[in-house]
């Protein structure tokens, strides 16, 4: 049996007197009205949060593929090129703190559809900066962007999934790499005619901020008042008590891992287009394909991942998954062949593509839904994807390029290796099943 949480309202319950029958009787009935909206909103609330995440992708692999044009115009090198990916992580990291909090307070689909759509817009700031100042500003201001909307629209999964009752965090995150490949796409295109950095931007993002504002009402309709209705097992069926220092113990062990994922998918993202065109002798146009290799085969990856992982278990997503990551992100360094390099780009897509869906609905599980914890997981994940880039620019500054790349299957292997933090990653545990381990190992 099954809850609205907030239904009935303590106040009302205490209440005493003949009419306390009544009261009662119309708190359940609003109750049962309120979860049978829930229920006809969520096929609206899934495509609305899909629309989200693709849009997402698309100004990600936007931003993505257009670096080098940033790094020549403004006339950075690959040190001040990482410093400006740190600007962005540190904007993210304000963001998602303040969208957690926002997302708890004002419901996660409002929140995410505001912030997603200012993220559209606001990439092709940075592709109008003429020095390194002016881009240093742009790429905190894009950062808080991605950042809010990235923890608000994971907070909006996180609650549609439960609803759903089985695995579809893949999905959402299947929808996210398709909108990668379609920014990188659309970029490509832009680059073939030669169109300037700033009109390309402008024109993906209008259309991708169309698209999550055409989904507004089914945003508002699921998440109205102040925050989202969650649906909840009533407090007389928990046996359990709950272990608060275990479970920020457990948030912490899946921001570790998601910091790593993200850290190894940040640098594929950031520096493959890149380091196509310096260590393998790609044009810009076909550098671009390094990242649509490594983008397609993880979209292909995450719309399987969820009957794979609901099959053989998070943990076995994650620790084969990573390994396979891992051999595809050695290829990429040690070999000379463009062709190769690709290859070892779609292999690494392929391995990754399971990680994050199954630490977010792990942490999910942990936090109960609240954005403000799971933004500490989504957060940790942003430090990585954004500084950790940096980091392999700076490394790129005494070494070469292709030497710091080694920091990818680095990250990959410790996944693997750690990939028991995900057990039980379940809708609605709090705590892995103690057999889980050796089903799933």
């Amino acid at each position: 049996m099954f809850k609205v949480s907030g239904w009935p309202p303590q106040s009302v319950v205490r209440e005493s007197g003949p009419n306390v029958p009544l009261v009662q009787e119309g708190a359940t009935k609003l109750s049962a009205f309120a979860a049978d909206q829930l229920d006809r909103a969520g096929p609206r609330a899934r495509v609305a949060v899909l629309v989200l995440f693709a849009a997402f992708g698309v100004t990600i692999g936007t931003w993505a593929v257009h670096l080098p044009e940033l790094k020549e115009s403004v006339g950075l090198t690959a040190g001040q090129l990482g410093t400006v990916l740190l600007a962005v992580g540190v904007g993210a990291v304000v963001g998602m703190q303040v969208g957690g909090r926002l997302s708890d307070r004002f419901g996660s689909g409002p929140v995410s559809l505001i912030s997603v759509t200012a993220m559209a817009l606001a990439v092709v700031v940075p592709m109008c900066a003429a020095s390194m100042a002016q881009a240093m500003v742009a790429a905190v201001v894009f950062g808080i962007c991605v950042g809010t909307g990235d923890v608000a629209m994971n907070v909006a999964a996180v609650e549609v999934e439960r609803d759903y009752e089985r695995p579809i965090m893949g999905l959402f995150h299947g929808f996210f790499s398709v909108g990668t490949a379609l920014g990188s796409l659309g970029s490509a295109v832009g680059f073939a005619v030669h169109a300037k950095a700033p009109v390309v931007t402008l024109i993906i993002g209008l259309v991708s901020a169309g698209a999550v504002i055409a989904v507004k009402p089914a945003l508002w309709r699921r998440w109205m008042g102040s925050g989202p209705v969650q649906v909840e097992a009533p407090l007389e069926e928990s046996s359990e008590p709950v272990d608060k220092s275990a479970r920020w113990r457990r948030l912490a062990v899946l921001g570790v891992l998601s910091f790593l994922l993200f850290l190894a998918e940040g640098s594929a993202m950031d520096w493959s287009s890149l380091h196509a065109q310096e260590h393998r002798g790609a044009s810009p146009t076909t550098g671009t394909m390094a990242f649509t290799a490594f983008v397609v085969a993880m979209t292909i990856g995450r719309f399987t991942i969820d009957r794979i992982a609901d099959r053989v278990g998070a943990v076995r997503v994650l620790r084969w998954g990573s390994a396979v990551a891992t051999v595809g992100a050695v290829l990429v360094v040690y070999t000379d062949s463009l062709i190769l390099t690709l290859l070892g780009w779609a292999i690494f897509g392929l391995g990754i593509c399971g990680g994050i869906p199954q630490v977010f609905t792990a942490a999910g599980a942990v936090s109960g839904g609240s954005g403000k914890e799971l933004s500490y997981v989504v957060g940790l994940g942003y430090v990585a994807t954004l500084s950790g880039p940096a980091v392999i620019g700076w490394l790129a500054e005494f070494v070469s390029l292709n030497q710091a790349l080694i920091v990818v299957p680095v990250a990959a292997l410790i996944c693997a290796c750690g990939a028991g933090a995900v057990d039980g990653a379940r809708l609605g545990a709090s705590e892995p099943p103690a057999d889980d381990a050796s089903r799933h190992g």
